[in-house]
């Protein structure tokens, strides 16, 4: 089970204090063109009574077809492209302009548009011309997004899903439940055969589920609920445990968000690590990471990997793989942002003999299994994108999504990732 959020937008509309604007496109799947034929029945209460055998052929989609999302996205994406966008290539929902010293950036979820532009003026135009061409609604400055409440204070961005905690607590009837400092504990990870199966696994997965959501603004929690999602096919009643445990933490945390500073941006910093073959039943390794743009948290992964891992060095060096690919995709994004990064990625790593896997070019008899990892990082050392360094374990920040830590250290490191919790002056977007 993979636990990856991704990549917050560019703390760049922050720092330089653009405006933020939502807006809602209503009946979005109406608008779609069909490039398929399709045909329907004559609708109840329209039937034509001289040809009541007849079928009617859409042009437009409507909602409940398959074809539907895709027509709207082709439609609004013509559109937006003929306003002077251009389709990110990394992320097929962003829309990036840029005309001299005018910026702007689109975001489209279905029919959810976060757009921020350079100037106030430019902010306007677009919406103006997006109201023209589709029916929507301008719901002002950006505030609840995807069940993601959005403040803005003088230093940065608070993002918080604090009511959609309290939500799963209620929907596990926990409300009242004593909170605990740490979302997981420090004993071995979890088994798959220990403890009697649970009679009804429902409320489990659905819990399973919303907690996956959560962790978008969750950091702290990620290696937690990726530890309790392993066992959704057969879960025991220690894995409820688990979760109950997941949500007494919530429940004394429920007003921490994540904090996005209105910070320069010097360059990407990441954070990898791996427990070796920490999990019970496969000897599985678990792999995690942070990333870093400025002094803002926008990736990170709790993951465990998919083979066995002769060594912790190999274990580690797996982990280095995953962030670099990650790293690399980011710095392509920031460049279709126009926000191209001079200086190399630092990825800090505490094995050191993982640290020397990235820089020998010699292929030992130890690493030659792991062949396609060894020569992916070593080209992004070689060219100068990557840079592999040395950090002491008290430092590493990654920890927190591998293992379960020990109440101090995890407290550090969760404010380390500005987990933190909600600012108390705010203003308008």
């Amino acid at each position: 089970m993979t636990l990856h959020r991704p990549p917050l937008p560019s703390p760049l509309p922050i720092t330089l204090s653009w405006g933020i604007r939502q807006l809602d496109v209503k009946n979005d799947f109406l608008h779609g063109d069909l490039a398929e034929t399709v045909y329907m029945h004559q609708p109840p209460g329209f039937v034509d009574s001289a040809h009541p055998d007849y079928v009617c052929r859409l042009r437009r989609s409507l909602y409940g077809l398959k074809q539907a999302p895709r027509a709207w996205f082709q439609r609004f994406a013509q559109f937006i492209i003929g306003c002077g966008f251009r389709g990110s290539v990394c992320d097929s929902s962003l829309f990036v302009y840029h005309s001299g010293s005018e910026t702007a950036y689109l975001l489209l979820y279905v029919d959810d548009i976060v757009l921020t532009a350079s100037t106030d003026a430019l902010l306007g135009r677009f919406i103006e011309l997006m109201k023209r061409e589709f029916a929507m609604t301008d719901l002002g400055a950006l505030h609840q997004f995807l069940g993601i409440t959005v403040t803005r204070s003088d230093s940065g961005l608070f993002l918080s899903q604090s009511s959609y905690a309290q939500d799963i607590i209620a929907r596990a009837s926990m409300t009242n439940c004593n909170p605990v400092a740490t979302p997981v504990d420090t004993q071995p990870k979890l088994s798959t055969t220990f403890g009697p199966a649970l009679k009804d696994p429902t409320l489990y997965r659905s819990l399973d589920g919303a907690l996956q959501y959560l962790t978008f603004t969750r950091p702290d929690i990620s290696y937690a609920v990726q530890q309790v999602c392993l066992f959704m096919h057969d879960p025991r009643e220690s894995h409820m445990q688990a979760i109950k445990l997941i949500l007494r933490y919530l429940q004394g945390t429920l007003d921490h968000g994540l904090f996005l500073y209105a910070s320069t941006v010097t360059g990407l910093t990441a954070y990898s690590d791996a427990d070796w073959a920490g999990c019970p039943d496969s000897r599985r390794s678990t792999s995690g990471y942070c990333i870093f743009l400025g002094d803002n948290q926008i990736s990170w992964s709790s993951k465990r990997q998919v083979i066995v891992s002769r060594s912790s060095a190999e274990a580690e060096y797996r982990g280095v793989a995953n962030v670099v690919a990650e790293t690399t995709w980011l710095r392509n994004l920031l460049l279709e942002l126009h926000i191209p990064l001079r200086r190399a990625t630092i990825v800090y790593c505490d094995n050191i003999s993982a640290i020397y896997m990235t820089g020998d070019p010699v292929q030992h008899q130890r690493t030659k299994h792991v062949e396609i990892d060894i020569h992916f990082v070593r080209e992004r050392v070689r060219i100068g994108d990557i840079h592999v360094l040395h950090i002491p374990s008290d430092s590493q920040y990654a920890d927190i999504f591998t293992k379960g830590l020990p109440r101090v250290l995890f407290v550090r490191f969760r404010s380390s990732l500005n987990v933190c919790s909600s600012p108390v002056t705010t203003k308008g977007v």
